[in-house]
């Protein structure tokens, strides 16, 4: 049912201007989908939608947010979180242990994160070194794999 909702939600945004999640719930009411403001809600952030301008009216209306970053799959996942050993920052040079012989596989991944704060990586067997842009976004860059990681590092 949710999977229908959510393409008959996609089908009327692409179709029409729709400004609120109000004018969203009466459109999906129309489509026989008894619904409520509180799920709509969900179903736009479940669905990445955002608001932006249409047009040259400068009204408003629903799209689906293209997400940049993929998802990331399970197996990245687990590589992140079993690879990882610890992490350390040396000004915008971003220094992560590994298990040995996993640096490839877990530069790899963080590469699929496509953060933009990274300029590049380079992966040894056990170490890879991450050029940040600048030393400002360096907690961002540390804080984003951490996060991914479940790790602490230091």
């Amino acid at each position: 049912m949710k999977n229908k909702r959510h393409e008959e939600i996609l089908k009327i945004i692409n179709e029409k201007n729709v400004e609120t999640q109000e004018e969203l719930c009466l459109l999906l009411r129309r489509a026989g989908y008894d619904i409520t403001q509180a799920t709509v809600s969900r179903d736009i952030k479940q669905l990445n939608l955002i608001k932006t301008k249409s047009g040259q009216s400068g009204k408003q209306k629903y799209i689906q947010e293209k997400v940049q970053k993929t998802e990331l799959s399970d197996k990245l996942v687990r590589v992140l979180q079993d690879s990882i050993v610890s992490m350390e920052d040396a000004q915008n040079i971003l220094v992560i242990k590994t298990v040995s012989g996993m640096a490839m596989a877990a530069a790899a991944a963080i590469d699929s994160l496509n953060i933009k704060e990274i300029v590049g990586s380079i992966a040894g067997d056990d170490t890879i070194m991450c050029v940040v842009k600048d030393v400002k976004q360096m907690k961002f860059v540390m804080d984003t794999i951490g996060g991914i990681c479940y790790k602490a590092y230091t």
